[in-house]
């Protein structure tokens, strides 16, 4: 069965950067879409960015301008770089990638980020 393998979460000031990254654990074909959700405490899950195939990317409204997305077809990961942090961006980060047809969607089991001074 295919895994989503999350990694680069932690501890940042607010203000600093981090970058996630969620890597397929064998190669996958017909990925539609590759995200990035959160969820903080007491708060239902969010979109934070996604991109499709072919490159097209959105994003929540709160962190346009900080965040940026991207994926590596070739390595089946998606990236996420998070700059100017606050701690209001605090929460558990989940990949999700969405394949096929027919459609089937895969979660990652999150990363912590916590961005405190």
């Amino acid at each position: 069965q295919v895994r989503l393998v999350e990694s680069g979460g932690g501890l940042v000031q607010p203000g600093g950067s981090l970058r996630l990254s969620c890597a397929a654990s064998e190669s996958i074909f017909s990925i539609n879409y590759m995200g990035w959700y959160r969820q903080a405490p007491g708060k239902q899950r969010e979109l934070v960015a996604d991109i499709t195939s072919g490159g097209s990317t959105d994003y929540a409204d709160s962190v346009k301008g900080r965040f940026t997305i991207s994926r590596d077809n070739a390595k089946n990961t998606v990236y996420l770089q998070m700059n100017s942090l606050k701690p209001e961006d605090t929460a558990v980060y989940y990949c999700r990638v969405e394949l096929g047809p027919p459609i089937t969607i895969l979660w990652g089991r999150g990363t912590q980020v916590t961005v405190s001074s």
